[in-house]
């Protein structure tokens, strides 16, 4: 699991709450602490077992390019509800939840949309569905398919142990002694115990299932025509580096390696991960302007 480093909220972060139609999603909002908001809102989306904190260490500066910047819980996550019906957590049911949010933050200008590992593949599917225009959209360390290798090895056996043994058992056993073996501070330990019993088994079980069995959209992504960003960390232990890398050649898209980061680069290697977006970004929109231009 992604593992934030601190929790402390950075000036210009604040918890807060986004109303919509299928209920309210937790989120961490960031806004400029000097200036005012004068680009494009960028909208963050976890991945498998994460939430909203683990972009913390990015909000700050990612804000401070004049943006409003929200990191939401998906439906069942960690401070977002979500019910016991297995299927409000496909892929394509929270990538609809991702329409309602963007819609939500109002404005009516594209937001830019940034999914990390399995929130990248429930971000793809707002993107392919076409409900809501996005100004970008970036997968962050995330694959055109299924997950593989370790991470898939992980993800089977929690499928395997949540329904009989439950969440308790799974920290327990498993992700409390990951994080104590890797040096994590106490407070931090705390944090994502509290975080992993907040969760909805069902919710994890079948977010388990779709991350493993997603097929392949790459061909359907790229016909959008979205401008795409792939980043992900030079020693990504999910989806492998080449596999990446091969899907940003399909999709004809920039990809930018992060180096020493691993599979988390919004914690692992903040400041490059925000200065890429950004760039990003400013880029995107500076195209969209130029093309606006010349349609006049």
């Amino acid at each position: 699991m992604s593992t934030p480093r601190f929790l402390t909220l950075p000036p210009g972060v604040t918890p807060q709450q986004i109303e919509t139609p299928q209920g309210a999603f937790a989120i961490l909002e960031a806004l400029p602490v000097s200036g005012v908001v004068e680009r494009r809102p960028a909208l963050l989306v976890p991945g498998f077992t994460g939430s909203k904190e683990d972009f913390i260490a990015v909000l700050q500066t990612l804000a401070q390019s004049g943006r409003r910047v929200v990191a939401v819980d998906l439906r069942g996550q960690y401070e977002t509800p979500g019910p016991d019906d297995p299927e409000a957590y496909s892929c394509a049911a929270l990538g609809a939840d991702i329409d309602l949010i963007a819609q939500a933050m109002g404005g009516g200008e594209p937001i830019h949309l940034v999914g990390h590992s399995f929130g990248g593949l429930v971000a793809r599917e707002a993107v392919i569905d076409g409900r809501t225009k996005f100004g970008s959209f970036t997968l962050m360390s995330s694959g055109p398919a299924g997950i593989v290798g370790p991470r898939a090895r992980s993800g089977k056996r929690l499928m395997g142990e949540l329904p009989g043994m439950g969440l308790e058992h799974v920290w327990t056993t498993r992700f409390e002694p990951e994080a104590v073996a890797a040096g994590v501070p106490d407070e931090i330990v705390a944090f994502l115990r509290k975080r992993m019993l907040a969760n909805s088994p069902t919710g994890l079980t079948r977010m388990a299932e779709e991350v493993l069995s997603m097929h392949d959209r790459t061909d359907e992504l790229r016909e959008i025509g979205v401008a795409t960003l792939v980043l992900f960390g030079e020693h990504d232990d999910g989806w492998p580096t080449d596999i990446q890398v091969e899907m940003a050649r399909r999709l004809g898209a920039e990809f930018m390696v992060v180096p020493g980061a691993v599979h988390s680069p919004a914690v692992e290697a903040p400041e490059t991960t925000a200065a890429a977006l950004i760039r990003f970004w400013n880029a995107a929109e500076a195209t969209s302007l130029d093309t606006r231009s010349n349609a006049m």
